[in-house]
């Protein structure tokens, strides 16, 4: 071969053509991004971007370059970009192996011309506003290896056109709006080991090619479609899976025991299916499992033993199905627990304290709405690291333990519903972080300890129907947080307190049902927040006060069964314009009806019955629209012998249930209710 020769005097000319090409390379790159920002709505972000700091890109902000100057990655996740991609020229960077804009506010659709990142092997356009079909053409990125457009609106490309992709070992398209049957061409990416459909509209069954097609698939998450039939058992095929997440579909059938052989298994999710049929043993195999649920799946078997061989164990949620038994002791061996849900089932038994001796890193334990029996065990002091417990709606019976006090990183507590006695230990003042306690309907005594005011990060108190006595302490009003206090159904005495009237985000007090005396404290008027006040079926004296009136948010007012006196004042028309319950039932009060009640537009409930009113029923009570709808509604279930009754439900969701306070109330009885009624038929005909 003959060797060419290069003159010397030549190569500074061949070095400055080199050079010059480089940059005429850049400065075209650096052109295709600035003409991409000038399109943008957003871009603070890229402040960087301008050639008046330099003629190189490769300076500014998310622009990473090789040697040679060329552009090859650009990362800007999470940057606040507002606009479309239609104005960015990939043409332009083709010398780029990663794009990364995840987590923007990117709308638009995805443009075809993107195939022309020849050289790219990471797409993350997720978490964005992108919507429209995804282009057939981004099959010809053939290098790709990381393909993410989860969380946006994407919907479903051409699949006749789309080519198989088989560098790809990630792909996302969560959260979208895929429909269909499972995507064809998800089946040619045969290297996959990381696949995301979830949270999309995909029917029809789970493949059983996908384990023959995806052997190298390590975690496959199908949550939140509407995949039916059976659960695959050939997806013990594959040999490396180590998450399978397959909640919320239709998916029936049972669990296919043949699951407990993927001995790699480290997540397994069948949650919110139809499922049914027993927890199958073999799943005792799964000595890598960490974290299981199969809540609300129509299971009915006992909670097999050989779960407690599964001890790396940290997450186990089996709530809502229909087990029966009792926990099995092989789960004190669970060690790494932190959270524990077998809440809404059938069970029974005792709770075993070794659960709490062994499991020092709990978080989580709930085992509310159940058959459980016995004591809560003292040893429960173990379970230092614990935040949640709930234990309401069982048989528990026996004291609350003062052990509990120990628990000094409790959030929320939640012993309602059962047959605890005893007083509340006084230990439980150094619970400082819980929000939340809840033990109403037990059968407590004594008094409410003073010290519950040391619990400043309390917003719930519910002791409700318990046989809690002496009076009701006023260091709760130093509970800054503090907006639901609910003490009702005991045998508090003494006064209300009126330091309650310092607790500036109240917005229920419920106290009724006690044996409480006085008047109602005027600092009560210092609530601005206050929407419920129940003080009804007490033995309080006096007038009410005209400080209520500063509580211009009550949407309900009870005193019924008191011994108040006075008028009915006029500002509780004026004043109270949000009001839709006014009980003042079985009182003292005098005078006639103010007219001024007629103001209350959303009044549904207005009961006077049972005190010292005279007079005539004022005319402009016809406009109380609100409440003429109601009693139109009931109308025809109403006859002389029978007085109308009113339902009243406050609904308050509290830790993710709903607790429902219901009372039926006597509807204006003891005003002509006929002649109420013949006026508002009159004003709606």
């Amino acid at each position: 071969m003959e060797r060419v020769h290069i003159q010397p005097f030549l190569l500074p000319l061949l070095l400055f053509f080199f050079l010059s090409f480089l940059e005429a390379g850049a400065q075209s790159e650096a052109q295709a991004l600035l003409k991409w920002k000038s399109s943008l709505f957003q871009a603070d972000a890229l402040s960087s971007w301008s050639l008046a700091n330099s003629t190189s890109p490769c300076r500014w902000f998310g622009v990473r370059c090789n040697s040679a100057g060329s552009i090859v990655q650009l990362s800007l996740p999470n940057a606040n970009l507002d606009g479309t991609l239609d104005e960015l020229d990939f043409a332009s960077l083709p010398s780029l192996t990663k794009l990364d804009l995840n987590t923007n506010l990117l709308n638009g659709s995805i443009p075809s011309n993107i195939s022309a990142l020849s050289n790219l092997t990471s797409l993350d356009l997720s978490s964005n506003y992108l919507a429209g079909p995804i282009p057939y053409q981004l099959s010809n990125l053939q290098k790709v290896r990381h393909f993410d457009l989860g969380a946006n609106y994407l919907e479903n490309p051409d699949y006749t056109k789309f080519s198989p992709l088989p560098s790809v070992t990630y792909l996302s398209l969560c959260v979208n709006s895929l429909t269909g049957k499972f995507p064809p061409f998800v089946l040619n990416c045969t290297n996959l080991t990381y696949l995301d459909l979830s949270q999309n509209n995909l029917t029809g069954k789970i493949p059983d090619s996908l384990s023959t097609n995806l052997v190298y698939l390590e975690s496959l998450d199908l949550t939140a479609n509407f995949f039916k039939g059976v659960i695959p058992v050939s997806l013990a095929n594959l040999p490396r899976l180590q998450n399978l997440h397959l909640g919320l579909n239709n998916l029936t059938g049972g669990i296919p025991p043949i699951l407990g052989s993927i001995s790699g298994l480290r997540i397994l999710e069948l949650y919110n299916n139809s499922l049914g049929g027993p927890i199958p043993s073999s799943l005792g195999q799964l000595r890598m499992l960490e974290r299981i649920d199969i809540k609300a799946a129509a299971l009915n078997s006992t909670i097999p033993p050989e779960l407690g061989l599964c001890t790396n164990l940290t997450y186990l949620e089996l709530s809502l199905n229909q087990l029966t038994g009792g926990l099995p002791q092989s789960f004190s061996e669970l060690t790494k627990m932190s959270e524990f849900g077998i809440s809404s089932n059938l069970l029974s038994g005792e709770i075993s304290p070794d659960f709490f001796t062994n499991w020092t890193q709990l978080i989580s334990f709930q085992i509310q709405n159940n058959k459980f029996v016995g004591r809560i065990p003292p040893e429960i002091r173990s379970a230092t690291k614990l935040q949640i417990l709930y234990l309401y709606n069982n048989t528990l019976s026996g004291p609350i333990p003062p052990e509990i006090g120990r628990l000094a990183d409790l959030l929320q507590l939640d012993l309602s519903a059962n047959f605890l006695s005893g007083p509340i230990p006084r230990t439980i003042e150094n619970l400082t972080q819980l929000t939340a306690l809840a033990l109403f309907y037990n059968n407590l005594n004594g008094a409410i300890p003073a010290e519950i005011g040391n619990m400043t990060a309390l917003a719930t108190l519910d002791f409700t129907t318990n046989h809690l006595e002496g009076e009701l302490p006023a260091t709760i009003a130093q509970l800054p947080n503090l907006k639901l206090l609910l003490v009702c159904d005991n045998s508090l005495s003494g006064p209300v307190p009126s330091e309650l009237g310092d607790a500036a985000v109240l917005n229920t007090l419920d106290l009724s049902k006690n044996k409480l005396t006085g008047p109602i404290p005027t600092k009560l008027g210092n609530l601005a927040r206050l929407q419920s006040l129940h003080l009804n079926n007490n033995s309080l004296i006096g007038e009410i006060p005209s400080s209520l009136k500063n509580c211009t948010q009550l949407v309900v007012l009870d005193l019924e069964d008191n011994r108040i006196s006075g008028n009915i004042p006029k500002w509780l028309g004026e004043k109270l314009s949000s009001l839709r319950v006014l009980n003042l039932r079985s009182n003292m009060l005098s005078d006639s009806i103010p007219p001024q009640l007629s103001l209350l537009s959303s009044l549904q409930l207005l009961d006077l019955a049972h005190n010292n009113i005279s007079g005539r029923i004022p005319q402009s009570l016809g406009n109380l629209t609100a409440m003429a709808e109601g009693i139109q509604e009931r109308a025809k279930t109403m006859n002389s012998k029978h007085p109308f009754y009113y339902k009243e439900s406050i609904s308050i969701v509290w830790k993710q249930r709903e607790t429902v306070f219901q009372k039926t109330l006597s509807s204006v009885a003891g005003i002509d209710l006929s002649g109420i009624i013949s006026v508002m038929r009159s004003l709606q005909s």
